[in-house]
């Protein structure tokens, strides 16, 4: 899997061209203005040290010191720092002789006592960081388990995926996709589960595991659909959450025919790349996987001619309502259209590393979590 910090991407190694996952893992260094701070704050008490009369007792200042140090550096310079306080504190009481006076005294031992606490405090964000770390590397592994790398090259079709977690400093989220190759043709799922985050992660495997059983048997995309909603309700059932629904389309290449079968549970509409134009593909609403028995639309299986030259991209609604600053959402259909529309044909990758770069141009904070699919026919053998 092509990890790229802060992305899920192409499949293959990190960072990758077919499956882009965005957040990193480290943990973020400060500013540079916080990493600056006790410096600054050392050259402001000796120039107020000098400048200011001797009964100001500037020096007391400098206690606060190794508190400031312990925001960003470790215990051994904390406690350095520390030393370097208690010298100063000396120096600039010394300027008017009053460095051996009872409450200077007082001075250096509360700065060496603050300077205990703050080494302590040091040691302590270090523990949490490595443990921080730590739970973002099992997330990571979680999220490899789960949204397995997407092959640049699958059966008969050329791939590649984004994805981008809504919440900062995760990889799990609540959007999935995968593509299988099976006997009827290769076979392709995107999906979001109500919610986000590690509450989604249970359903995500769920039906990720759902999907994965049900496309290779040799009944139609519906009977994969109807599955999967099986496998949703039990699940709705086992954590008492009648709420729960996810929207999903199953996508179904019969590279014979150059024909395309979807299957949409409520998500959102395809966009097809054919002949120059970029343009939705749109078919007879469903209800999403979970909430078929709270009405009378069954899901309807669609065929589209899908030929050599032609992308099909499939998306979550993270990526559509992504706001910028003013709340306008992205404009997805015209963006693709601005950058693809009247050229020649795009590949896969070509389509979700412009969507990898352009959505940030957009939106700066991301609220929802992000998927993207994009594949296309391949012309020579499969592999």
């Amino acid at each position: 899997m092509r990890v790229r910090p802060p992305d899920v991407a192409h499949g293959g190694t990190a960072p990758m061209v077919t499956t882009h996952v965005s957040n990193g893992f480290e943990v973020p260094a400060p500013p540079a203005w916080m990493r600056w701070l006790p410096v600054a704050y050392i050259i402001l008490v000796v120039v107020l040290g000098f400048l200011l009369p001797s009964q100001w007792a500037t020096s007391f200042l400098l206690i606060a010191l190794p508190t400031l140090a312990a925001y960003t550096l470790g215990p051994g310079p904390v406690a350095a720092i520390t030393v370097v306080a208690i010298v100063l504190e000396g120096v600039i009481a010394g300027t008017g002789h009053h460095q051996w006076e009872d409450h200077h005294v007082a001075a250096y031992i509360a700065t060496a006592l603050v300077g205990i606490l703050g080494a302590a405090l040091a040691a302590h964000r270090r523990r949490q960081e490595r443990s921080l770390v730590h739970t973002n590397s099992v997330a990571e592994a979680l999220m490899r388990t789960l949204l397995r790398p997407v092959p640049h090259r699958i059966g008969h079709l050329l791939a590649a995926a984004l994805y981008r977690p809504g919440e900062v400093g995760t990889m799990v989220g609540g959007d999935l996709y995968d593509i299988r190759v099976t006997r009827t043709g290769e076979r392709a799922v995107i999906g979001d589960v109500r919610g986000k985050g590690l509450t989604a992660v249970r359903t995500v495997a769920d039906l990720l595991g759902s999907f994965r059983e049900a496309a290779y048997d040799l009944g139609d995309l519906l009977s994969v659909a109807a599955r999967m909603e099986r496998r949703l309700v039990h699940e709705a059932e086992e954590i008492q959450d009648d709420e729960l629904f996810v929207t999903a389309a199953l996508v179904e290449y019969d590279a014979d025919a150059d024909r395309l079968t979807i299957v949409n549970h409520g998500h959102v509409e395809p966009v097809l790349f054919s002949g120059g134009e970029v343009r939705t593909l749109s078919g007879p609403p469903a209800l999403p996987l979970g909430l078929s028995a709270l009405g009378d639309q069954r899901p309807t299986a669609i065929t589209h001619r899908f030929a050599p030259g032609d992308v099909l991209l499939l998306c979550t609604d993270g990526l559509v309502e992504a706001r910028d600053a003013t709340g306008s959402f992205y404009p997805l259909l015209d963006r693709l259209r601005q950058r693809f529309a009247g050229r020649p044909a795009p590949g896969p990758a070509d389509v979700v590393d412009f969507l990898n770069s352009d959505l940030p141009r957009h939106t700066r904070h991301f609220h929802d979590d992000v998927a993207v699919l994009a594949i296309a026919p391949h012309t020579g053998p499969p592999p």
